[in-house]
């Protein structure tokens, strides 16, 4: 049995965050600056100590020979070759030159000093170094604790700060996702008197939005004026039409204006989505029904396939409409067979076309935009857009594989 590749460890999402960032740098910024800080200490002091009983211990030896010399007494543990004494430190004197050496002395450490003597011998005292061992253990304690309180408390200090910045980051990326939802009114307002990066950024980010809010209102009010300004002559160029003697030119007349009121209303419900003050009229009904009602309605050659079905609660109109524009759209652009697929909650329309053209798949649906397509004005989509967020439902779109387009509505749970 072939053993499977182990895929390499992935690190949890929460180290991904700037906090978590910033704690880890300044976490290790201060344990080196306390690494760096504490040596610097603790080696001046073990020097100055060592120091210090390197030139006791030497003084008492100057007087040791002295009383060597004259032939003194000389106290317990000092004189020739004691008892205790580093065989380095009697190697050094013995070869004619005088030194210090940290060693044992009963027992406890002690710092010894030697110097020559007669014969090959050394003469050599000692002073206790417990106390300055135990100073330096101290010190080093101290370090510890003190370094110890100063990366908690620079910690504590740091991920204040960088929370209050991240939180002031989420709230503008919060902002930016609702602004993408479609709430233009969505603003960060952060603190006027902040002057930094985060600041300038959320600042930006509100004019951006409300010069997209103006220039969509805008687009929204030409729309909207412009349908209702050709609603009027269109219905006086429709009876007008009506009147004409039979023959082609009537009919392409008439044709001509039954286009140009089809795309009057496009906008005129286009506008109506743009206000997203639409109120849905929710029923329930079988979904494979429905899908076959409107096939029927649409008058064109379409497979309905039922995988699953189910009985929702959804407005009827707003569904026919989005299944009608997204099986007119596959006559349209695409290729037969045209398929509209129902699978509990999704319906998915298929067809064996080119596929969407890519700025679909990236930006969605665009009013007036039609790279790609053969003809039309990129309303049907649009509308489909509006009808499903309307409805709270989720379209996708997709292209499959070698060819053919995907369009697929998922209709939302019902609320509880």
């Amino acid at each position: 049995m072939t053993p499977r590749p182990r895929l390499p460890a992935r690190l949890p999402a929460w180290t991904s965050t700037l906090t978590w960032k910033a704690a880890v740098f300044i976490t290790l910024m201060c344990c080196v600056l306390a690494a760096l800080l504490g040596g610097l200490v603790h080696g001046a002091m073990t020097r100055q100590t060592v120091s210090t009983a390197r030139e006791k211990a030497l003084g008492k030896l100057e007087r040791i020979v002295k009383e060597y010399e004259t032939g003194g007494r000389m106290a317990r543990g000092e004189g020739i070759d004691p008892v205790g004494l580093p065989p380095e430190l009697r190697a050094l004197a013995v070869g004619g030159k005088r030194g210090t050496a940290v060693g044992e002395h009963r027992g406890r450490s002690a710092m010894w000093a030697a110097a020559p003597a007669e014969n090959e011998t050394a003469i050599a005292v000692s002073v206790d170094f417990t106390g300055s061992e135990r100073t330096i253990a101290e010190l080093d304690r101290a370090i510890l604790g003190s370094a110890g309180l100063a990366i908690a408390g620079t910690l504590l200090a740091g991920a204040f700060v960088v929370t209050r910045i991240t939180r002031r980051l989420h709230q503008t990326a919060q902002v930016a996702r609702r602004i993408t939802a479609g709430d233009l009114d969505a603003r960060v307002d952060d603190v006027p008197r902040s002057r930094d990066e985060v600041a300038a950024v959320s600042r930006a980010l509100d004019t951006m939005a409300s010069t997209l809010q103006g220039k969509l209102e805008a687009e929204q009010r030409f729309t909207a004026d412009v349908a209702h300004e050709l609603r009027t002559p269109l219905t006086g160029l429709n009876a007008a039409a009506e009147l004409l003697p039979p023959g082609r030119p009537a009919e392409l007349v008439r044709d001509r204006v039954r286009a140009m009121r089809a795309l009057t209303e496009d906008l005129l419900e286009i506008s109506r989505l743009d206000t997203r003050r639409e109120r849905v009229d929710l029923d329930s009904y079988d979904l494979a029904e429905l899908a076959a009602r409107t096939i029927r309605a649409s008058g064109t050659d379409t497979t309905l396939k039922v995988i699953a079905s189910l009985r929702v609660e959804t407005d009827r109109r707003r569904l026919d409409r989005i299944l009608g524009n997204l099986i007119a759209n596959a006559h349209k652009h695409g290729e037969g067979p045209v398929t509209l697929t129902v699978d509990g909650r999704t319906l998915t329309v298929t067809d064996e076309g080119p596929g969407y053209p890519p700025y679909l798949l990236t930006c969605g649906p665009q009013r007036f935009r039609t790279e790609g397509m053969n003809k039309g004005h990129g309303l049907g989509l649009t509308i489909v857009a509006g009808q499903a967020r309307t409805l709270g439902a989720t379209l996708t779109f997709h292209n499959r594989r070698p060819t053919g387009a995907e369009a697929r509505v998922t209709l939302p749970l019902p609320a509880r």
